[in-house]
């Protein structure tokens, strides 16, 4: 196996970490990242493989397990819940109450109120000057259709994604002390926000996502408090931060290569953003036995890294995979994870692109670009610092 060095906070990775995973596809399905200290699936049937083997998996095995830093205790008493970092019978659990809750018609319903949103964003654009798309168009969407999916005021969409944005700074790279203190904290707050607003709507129930989430029942199991909780910081951070990245990714795209968005298949447009540039590049595992992958032989405990954005440009599962095609036809991408980790949130994910980009490319038809884009240095996620743009 190949072994290889690269500083995910490099600026240089950080603005293209693209020619990187060629090279690594180039040597092979796994490789080890020593900075990382661990292998990395890099081509499309490593990842989509991994993903769905069930001797791999995210919970941590128990006798791996070691205490927590206290600084750290708020944060990590919201993790304990998550879905996202359980497995089988936990996570099936949890799961299946969400999605009762959750549902695909659920999500359907809030076409019209994304469709609102998207008008209203673009009214309030400046005019004749220059502005940050990001702050004014892709941030305020997807945390207001969240706040407005769990039952929360509008008003409220402020604090949320300082909040979501402070928690999932812990999975970045250049995490520090400082950002682990910054984590706890808002994890503390939004508990307390959460604790709350739960219990008012135990007492007075209502049509929306907190009330649907304390009703679910699965065989006689309902979520705890606790539970409710952290799926709802879980949707929020999830689900807001993937759509934000993914909407300016795709505004960029589109603007540096004079494409508009097709309107009468914005679903492939879409698909292709998602390949193209997705907002989370890497997501582990570890393996429950030992057991041979690949041509590794992994211990129990050992970790592997999923270079998902790798997968999403392997040349030999997409024909000119380096190419941004708008029109390409979908085929399954590693952009939303696989397997029993799927993501929940990727229905409502792609409606809110599939809806929102069209209507800016219509509304704006002369938008362009007012300077040269740069990535925040936030890996192993991939997102803008800022998208300045002008419509003039």
């Amino acid at each position: 196996m190949l072994t290889v060095q690269q500083s995910p906070t490099d600026p240089d990775f950080v603005q293209d970490p693209y020619p990187f995973y060629t090279r690594l596809r180039e040597a092979g399905d796994l490789v080890w990242w020593d900075e990382y200290d661990m292998p990395c699936a890099t081509t499309f049937r490593a990842v989509h493989s991994l993903l769905r083997d069930r001797r791999f998996g995210r919970e941590i095995p128990a006798e791996m397990a070691t205490p927590l830093p206290d600084h750290l205790a708020p944060f990590y008493a919201v993790e304990a819940h998550s879905m996202l970092e359980l497995e089988p019978p936990r996570h099936t659990r949890l799961r299946s109450l969400v999605l009762r809750a959750f549902t695909s018609r659920r999500i359907k319903e809030l076409g019209p109120e994304i469709t609102q949103l998207a008008h209203a964003q673009i009214d309030a654009f400046p005019s004749g000057q220059p502005f940050d798309v990001l702050s004014t168009f892709c941030q305020p969407i997807p945390v207001i259709v969240i706040a407005r999916l769990l039952g929360v005021p509008d008003h409220m969409a402020p604090s949320l994604l300082t909040w979501s944005n402070t928690m999932v700074a812990m999975y970045q790279a250049n995490r520090t002390y400082e950002t682990e203190c910054r984590a706890a904290d808002a994890a503390k707050a939004f508990s307390e926000f959460l604790t709350a607003y739960i219990n008012t709507r135990r007492k007075d129930p209502r049509d929306d996502l907190i009330t649907h989430l304390i009703a679910a029942e699965e065989s006689g199991e309902k979520l705890s408090t606790n539970e409710l909780i952290t799926t709802c910081i879980l949707l929020l951070n999830a689900g807001h931060e993937a759509t934000v990245h993914t909407l300016g990714n795709g505004i960029k795209l589109l603007l540096e290569q004079n494409h508009a968005v097709v309107p009468d298949k914005p679903d492939l447009t879409c698909e292709e953003i998602l390949r193209f540039d997705p907002p989370l590049h890497m997501f582990s595992r570890y393996a429950y036995e030992d057991i041979t992958a690949f041509g590794h032989t992994f211990r129990r405990g050992d970790q592997v890294a999923l270079l998902l954005a790798s997968a999403n440009r392997d040349e030999t599962h997409w024909e000119k995979a380096d190419i941004f095609e708008p029109t390409r036809h979908i085929t399954q991408n590693a952009s939303f994870g696989g397997g029993l980790h799927f993501c929940v949130g990727a229905p409502l994910a792609r409606l809110e692109l599939q809806i929102a980009l069209p209507i800016l490319f219509k509304r704006c038809p002369t938008l362009r670009l007012a300077s040269k884009p740069r990535y925040a240095n936030m890996y192993h996620f991939h997102g803008l610092d800022s998208l300045m743009v002008a419509t003039n």
